[in-house]
């Protein structure tokens, strides 16, 4: 019975990184169904964009008041969550804060630890009415509706539910340390559990330490919890804005890349020597897909943009679009592509890795073709967004498909096309008679 507790603690660890794993190889073998594209370049420039976007925050304070207190739970994640380490070594050995031997400094540990945690639940609380009673327009877009916002405020509930559990088994454990109780050494400083302390006055030592061994094990398990919670919930954000602000896009906002298959067809049309007529030879790749109608047609970055997608709306409430009237709102987009991405996921678990066709794609059957020609391209959601996530390059690339494989333009544009090639500009004037208005009195 003795190392019954460390027993238990190493298959709930154990078993709580396994599923972790699961999830893991799933998303990495989900994002991998994209299209190969070679993001190898520019090194230190991608390396000084995670460190200013992802860690530092840059973007998140363009907002102050959600940018502040979004920056306080970051850091109230990162710098709490390094008690883990000690809550594990701890767990498997039996021993209680095994970190005390460093003294003051862990001391002053424990008490930032403290302070972050009351900070924590300062912000979740600001967060939760912002979201629930003064109701932001951004969070009550038509795609928040249903899982999404359920998502956001279980997200809340669970750091608050995790925050108070660190500072009340603080707080009985200061109880226990100041009655003299066995294996409770004096061990850190407590700013602001001190304050809960005095609720435990009066308890015996056999129940101050069921309700600290009870906060421990909810709060570990907790943390557990989360952790696999994550592929599931917009949260998934916390581990992959990292690689999805390294991974980001250092062109130009605007500049796009040509197609290859459209570059030959050029060289083949300058080409004089060239035969067009020629049968293309037997080792020659099948013709390219224009553009993008379902997932796998986009790009492996596109795919992890999609999972690394906040759903905080700051995309969608700069879209020109958006604010309009118009049925396109950026974030829907990623929202469209992580679903559709999941959807084929599962497909392909249920059937033994392998994609069997099920009739659907992202066009049409979750993006609509409305919502991808409301769209200006003036690219104030990429801009807009605090991780670098690029929801136009997934909506341009499916208004290639629809041009280029379907012919499926708005007549506007049609018209359009059609003017620049035969008068070599958008207007349905001749060339020679482009400057007669010129000459009128």
């Amino acid at each position: 019975m003795e190392y019954l507790q460390n027993i238990l603690f190493a298959i709930a660890l154990v078993l709580g990184i396994a599923f972790f794993t699961r999830n893991v190889r799933r998303l990495a073998r989900n994002i991998k169904l994209g299209k190969e594209v070679d993001l190898s370049d520019n090194a230190s420039t991608r390396w000084r964009n995670m460190a200013m976007i992802a860690l530092g925050q840059s973007k998140m304070v363009v907002r102050p008041v959600a940018g502040i207190m979004h920056v306080i739970v970051y850091l109230g994640f990162i710098i709490i969550n390094i008690e883990v380490l000690e809550i594990i070594i701890d767990g498997l050995l039996g021993t209680h804060r095994v970190f005390a031997f460093m003294g003051g400094f862990y001391d002053f540990l424990i008490a930032s630890f403290e302070v972050l945690a009351l900070l924590v639940i300062v912000a979740v609380i600001v967060f939760w009415l912002r979201r629930n009673i003064i109701r932001l327009q951004r969070f009550i877009k038509p795609e928040m509706k249903g899982w999404p916002e359920k998502d956001g405020n279980l997200i809340l509930y669970i750091e608050l539910v995790l925050m108070i559990l660190f500072l009340t088994m603080n707080a009985s454990d200061l109880q226990l340390q100041q009655l003299g109780a066995p294996h409770y050494n004096e061990a850190g400083a407590f700013p602001v559990s001190q304050f809960i302390a005095p609720l435990f006055e009066g308890l015996s030592i056999g129940t101050l330490v069921l309700i600290e061994r009870s906060a421990w094990w909810l709060h570990i398990l907790g943390i557990l919890f989360f952790l696999n919670y994550l592929y599931y919930s917009k949260h998934l954000h916390i581990l992959l804005a990292f690689p999805n602000t390294y991974y980001g896009s250092l062109n130009p906002k605007g500049q796009f890349a040509n197609l290859e298959s459209v570059t030959r067809e050029v060289r083949l049309m300058m080409d004089p020597s060239a035969d067009p007529y020629a049968a293309p030879a037997e080792d020659a790749p099948p013709p390219e897909k224009f553009g993008a109608s379902d997932v796998m047609d986009l790009k492996w970055i596109q795919l992890l943009n999609a999972y690394s997608c906040t759903e905080c709306g700051r995309c969608t409430s700069e879209c020109p679009a958006n604010q309009t009237g118009k049925k396109l709102s950026p974030r829907k987009i990623m929202m469209d592509t992580r679903d559709r991405l999941e959807e084929v996921g599962r497909n392909i678990t249920a059937n033994k890795g392998n994609f069997v066709e099920d009739g659907k794609q992202l066009l049409d059957d979750y993006i609509s073709r409305e919502e991808l020609w409301a769209c200006t391209s003036c690219n104030a959601c990429v801009e807009a967004c605090p991780i670098s996530i690029d929801p136009l390059s997934i909506i341009m690339d499916m208004r290639q498909y629809l041009v280029m494989e379907q012919s499926a333009a708005p007549s506007d544009l049609n018209s359009m096309m059609g003017n620049i090639e035969n008068n070599g500009a958008p207007w349905p004037f001749n060339q020679m008679d482009r400057l007669n208005w010129a000459s009128e009195s």
